[in-house]
């Protein structure tokens, strides 16, 4: 496993931080129908349980903007990721469709309320650090232009940051060269049921993704 730490300042801001990891080797493809089916089946739930209101309650989507809010970030104008989908499943939009790995990634977060990052593990370099931001701080951002990413809990390894429970940067981003991923969920409210949603993951990566050589660790 990557080496990983969480820096003294986020856990000094927020006590109850922890990083659920996956590493593991897959194969990039389209998803396949069970996998889209599978989340389609996630959404309806979604839809015949919840109204849009009461998304930012959602216990782990509420946890991680508890945290957001607390390192100084506007969580009503920049929204974490697990909170953006769930707004677009209930709109009746949809999730966009990338391929098989970005889809187990969104299937997971909608399902928990986590936010989840997957990172190509060969773009990365060096130790990883989940640390704060300061003010001023941009990146580029997939699909997006420059992206506000300061006040937020961001990895970082030695050439910069790389994600965030908001969005990620283009460097490491998943594409059909990649080969070995980082996945991680950005937990905000302690251990609770990460090792039970790390198991789900592992479950959907090996099914849809042929995942193999899987290591799974919890930041703490």
């Amino acid at each position: 496993m990557q080496n990983i730490q969480i820096d003294r300042k986020l856990k000094e801001k927020w006590n109850q931080a922890v990083l659920g990891c996956i590493q593991c080797s897959v194969e990039v493809t389209d998803s396949p129908k069970e996998l889209l089916d599978e989340i389609e089946e996630v959404s309806q739930q979604l839809i015949s349980s919840m109204q849009i209101e009461d998304i930012k309650s959602r216990e782990h989507i509420a946890q991680t903007r508890a945290c957001c809010k607390a390192l100084g970030k506007d969580v009503k104008r920049y929204r974490n990721s697990a909170e953006a989908m769930n707004r677009r499943i209930l709109q009746g939009k949809g999730l966009y469709h990338v391929n098989n790995v970005v889809e187990v990634n969104n299937l997971i977060s909608v399902k928990t309320g986590y936010s989840l990052g997957t990172y190509d593990l060969d773009c990365l370099q060096g130790e990883i650090c989940w640390t704060v931001t300061g003010e001023g701080i941009h990146y580029q951002g997939i699909g997006k232009e420059a992206v506000n990413i300061e006040f937020l809990p961001v990895l970082q390894d030695e050439l910069g940051y790389f994600g965030n429970p908001n969005s990620d940067n283009t460097r490491a981003m998943i594409t059909e060269r990649t080969k070995k991923i980082l996945l991680c969920v950005y937990g905000f409210g302690g251990r609770a049921d990460l090792d039970e949603v790390l198991c789900d993951a592992k479950r959907a990566l090996e099914c849809y993704c042929s995942a193999k050589d899987i290591e799974i660790s919890v930041i703490e």
